[in-house]
């Protein structure tokens, strides 16, 4: 079974669509992605028609909770920059409109995925511990620590940070797949494949150029 692992798109379905193209010049099997998907991008709603049509499997990220939760009028701008975020997450709620909206609202924290070598795959938008905290390369492995948790899962396939690393704690591999549409730089998408079989797990990384 071949995992292509994404996150962080942010209704920027151009460059999820040119991951997707170049994740299937090898192949995949099943889509996996770790939240954050629609907000604030330009194209919410294609992003989320393209994750329907290849049966993507999703946990919410916070900004998916925040545009199903958040009530826009009773937000109060303080700077130019929080009125436009404000006026963008009115609209993005008006494109998708109630029923996707409420859809995403339904969406877990996090799934967990048998893999053919026994172990198990948690998929989160942060880490087990609270998924709205996300690993980050910077941390020390005693943070990495606390925010596992007791979790039982052998691999964590995360974002949140927009960072693409790996981290071996324990038994325990963090993989962060950084972000389709927010990598830090912007001049690359990426994303992560994670290949399993009966003799094992690999994981492999891809990285695919943004053309300006």
């Amino acid at each position: 079974m071949r995992f292509l692992c994404v996150s962080d798109i942010h209704g920027h379905h151009d460059i999820l669509k040119a991951v997707l193209t170049a994740a299937a010049e090898t192949g995949f099997d099943q889509l996996l992605v770790c939240g954050d998907m629609l907000f604030p991008g330009p194209e919410p709603l294609q992003t989320w028609r393209t994750l329907l049509e290849h049966k993507a499997v999703c946990v919410q990220g916070i900004g998916d909770r925040a545009l199903f939760e958040v009530d826009p009028k009773k937000l109060r701008a303080t700077t130019p920059e929080a009125e436009a975020r404000i006026q963008r997450l009115v609209g993005v709620r008006q494109e998708l409109g109630d029923l996707i909206v409420a859809r995403i609202g339904k969406l877990p924290s996090t799934a967990r995925l048998p893999l053919e070598d026994g172990s198990e795959l948690l998929l989160v938008h942060g880490s087990p511990m609270d998924p709205s905290e996300c690993f980050t390369s910077d941390m020390s492995d005693d943070e990495f620590y606390a925010l596992l948790g007791d979790d039982p899962a052998d691999i964590i396939v995360c974002g949140g940070s927009h960072e693409l690393f790996q981290r071996q704690i324990d038994n325990v591999r963090i993989v962060s797949v950084g972000s389709v549409g927010e990598a830090p730089g912007g001049g690359y998408a990426t994303a992560v494949f994670v290949e399993s079989s009966p003799l094992g797990t690999a994981i492999v990384e891809l990285n695919v150029p943004l053309t300006p």
